[in-house]
């Protein structure tokens, strides 16, 4: 049994994060750029270790990455092709994570340069990380038509127009305004707080927030969060 072992191929496995970002108006990603000359960008990663398993590998790294934890954070897939990396044979387990950009506050050297972009104007990509993205988007576009996720995007407070505007970033759609603010209250997952935002117009729209226990609850549950018959993907 150890021959067996032993006459296998070494191979190193990687982790890529495909961390999401809201500004408000744009659904972005984080990339990372390794040096002033290079026009390649890539996904943040690094190595998981001997001592971990890939949850935790993967919270480490996003938190060297960015600073945060407890954050939404899902396995989207391996990618394995033997050419993948022309420098070793090496394994990637790719996670797609769910930031507030508010929150954001890079830990990475200063020798690299950190920036995020639109999912929707990407630079070119390193290896196969541009197949690591437009996966990570199908994902995150099924799961928040069917669950509740968006809100890992929206800052405490936010009002149904700024709800809308995100998934209208995440759809790349516009969604009828009374039907997705319909849609959204019937799920009663929300808690309308005395508080208006001011500045944008006469009357304001109300702030609300998310009732975190119903959101637990809904979590795993298929709720069709998201009005489909609307969707043009």
């Amino acid at each position: 049994m150890l021959d067996q072992y032993k006459q296998q191929q070494p191979f190193l496995l990687a982790l890529d994060s495909i961390i999401f970002g809201f500004d408000g108006e744009v659904l972005k990603v984080l990339l990372v750029k390794r040096g002033l000359e290079e026009k390649t960008w890539s996904l943040m990663g690094g190595w998981l270790q001997p001592h971990e398993g890939l949850e935790a590998a993967a919270a480490r790294i996003l938190f060297e990455l960015t600073g945060l934890s407890s954050v939404y954070l899902e396995q989207l897939y391996a990618f394995g092709d033997p050419g993948r990396d022309p420098i070793v044979r090496t394994i990637s387990v790719a996670y797609f994570s769910l930031v507030k950009i508010a929150d954001y506050a890079t830990k990475i050297t200063e020798s690299f340069q950190v920036r995020w972009f639109s999912i929707y104007d990407l630079p070119p990509l390193l290896f196969d990380h541009g197949d690591m993205v437009d996966l990570a988007i199908k994902r995150l576009r099924y799961k928040a038509a069917q669950h509740p996720i968006g809100f890992e995007l929206l800052p405490e407070k936010f009002t149904i127009p700024q709800l809308q505007k995100l998934y209208e970033a995440i759809y790349n759609t516009e969604f009828d305004k009374r039907n997705f603010s319909r849609k959204i209250l019937s799920m009663h997952l929300l808690i309308k707080l005395n508080e208006k935002q001011k500045g944008f117009s006469k009357r304001g729209a109300y702030y609300y927030q998310v009732d975190h226990l119903k959101y637990q609850q809904f979590t795993n549950a298929f709720l069709n969060f998201v009005p489909t018959a609307e969707l043009v993907l």
